[in-house]
């Protein structure tokens, strides 16, 4: 990050490269703390990150409950696999024309497809805990009378949290992206993405698209920061044991 930091600051002083196309990079971190400053600018960050928000809490009710089911009950994820494998492989990206078609700009088609992107990693996080699960815990409470939804809320789900909790944050960096690429591809409506489109359409504006891509980058790396720190302190039990099995 550094060499690239001063290759853009060396470059752009030395006039190398037209600094239209590529701006000193200090020019570029100035002109992305001016924009904390800047209300309408900050306006577009709260879209981008309520639209993100929104997303990754729908994707976390909706693929937590399937990913406990598909993992608990063999039936089902037989079932199921066909029609998983088969919308997996479909890029988010693909998808904004025809949701930009079908459900037009903003909230509405931003965050249904930061859903569909965001729960896959949640899904199968949460299938991979269960079947971490130790098998002698669950025998245990079935042999004490316990129904398969007791043992699967008290032991398996409670050992699944942390392959969750990684999925989460996988998801949060991918809802992110979304968002933010979303707006940029789909050209209209608001938001941080909204900002960096509008600004590459204007003569000398690759100033205020990296600053964008800057703010974009410490937002990802704020949020990402946040949920390894709480996933430390939640569940330190869990990296105890990996540590000492290994």
């Amino acid at each position: 990050m550094a060499v690239l930091f001063l290759a853009s600051e060396a470059l752009g002083r030395a006039e190398i490269v037209d600094r239209s196309y590529l701006p000193p990079a200090s020019t570029v971190i100035a002109r992305a703390f001016e924009l904390f400053g800047d209300p309408d600018f900050l306006h577009n960050v709260r879209v981008t990150l309520t639209a993100w928000a929104l997303g990754l809490a729908i994707a976390i009710a909706i693929a937590v409950p399937l990913g406990l089911l598909f993992g608990s009950v063999p039936a089902v994820n037989t079932g199921a696999r066909a029609i998983v494998e088969f919308l997996r492989p479909i890029p988010s990206v693909a998808l904004i024309p025809l949701a930009g078609l079908l459900l037009g700009s903003g909230l509405g088609m931003e965050v249904p497809l930061i859903v569909y992107a965001a729960s896959w990693p949640i899904l199968f996080n949460t299938m991979y805990g269960l079947d971490d699960v130790d098998p002698t815990a669950k025998e245990t409470l079935r042999t004490f009378g316990f129904s398969r939804t007791q043992v699967l809320l008290r032991v398996s789900l409670r050992s699944a949290a942390p392959f969750i909790a990684t999925g989460v944050r996988l998801a949060a960096s991918i809802a992110l992206i979304l968002a933010v690429g979303t707006e940029i591809l789909s050209g209209f409506g608001e938001g941080l993405g909204i900002f960096i489109a509008s600004a590459s359409n204007v003569p000398d504006g690759t100033r205020d698209v990296l600053a964008g891509t800057v703010w974009a980058g410490c937002l990802g790396l704020i949020i990402d920061t946040v949920l390894v720190q709480a996933e430390n302190r939640m569940f330190r039990w869990h990296f105890a044991l990996r540590s000492g099995a290994s």
